[in-house]
């Protein structure tokens, strides 16, 4: 069986995994709590209104999985010393929990990728079928590159840079999946 992964939220409502804009309409303090991450610079809160190609909808109009087991991450992050906690957990999804969604992967390839305020670029959107998407094995090189000069900054960097996403239009409902601690190595 093939999975994606989601970072478990804090606080959600119901056993659904929901896009930021549905929360939107059902509880604008948790809306405010997790968009709060996009009002931290302008560049960043240009994100909450980027157009995603091919799905016609907005960046907060869906979700986002890892196409890829967390451990990989954590693994990459501790060979460098970078300080990170060790109990992060994310749920661990069936693909055929996506059957009913509208479902892309997103590419997020270095050499395409021009900041969040940019547009992003229709051949970096691939509408896929759950049942063919090759899952990954392994992180990108570049985000390997970048992962190694960002922690020699000493700044907070994002975690899932240059990591192909699968972009899921639709709600997912997580009750009774796995929940995996990406510092523990799959079996």
């Amino acid at each position: 069986m093939e999975f994606l992964y989601h970072m478990v939220p804090k606080k959600m409502i119901g056993d659904e995994l929901l896009p930021l804009n549905y929360i939107k309409g059902l509880d604008n303090e948790l809306y405010k709590q997790y968009s709060e991450k996009y009002r931290n610079s302008p560049e960043r809160e240009s994100l909450l209104q980027r157009k995603i190609p091919k799905l016609d909808c907005l960046w907060n109009d869906v979700i986002f999985l890892l196409p890829l087991h967390p451990n990989y991450i954590f693994e990459a992050l501790s060979e460098l010393g970078v300080s990170i906690k060790k109990d992060l957990l994310f749920y661990e999804i069936p693909i055929e929990r996506l059957h009913d969604n509208l479902n892309a992967i997103y590419y997020y390839r270095k050499d395409n990728y021009k900041g969040p305020s940019s547009d992003i670029p229709e051949e970096e959107v691939e509408i896929i079928q759950m049942d063919s998407f090759p899952m990954l094995n392994a992180i990108p090189e570049n985000t390997l590159i970048y992962f190694a000069e960002e922690s020699k900054k000493g700044k907070n960097f994002g975690m899932f840079a240059y990591i192909p996403h699968v972009l899921s239009l639709g709600k997912i409902n997580i009750y009774g999946v796995n929940h995996v601690n990406w510092s523990e190595k799959p079996i």
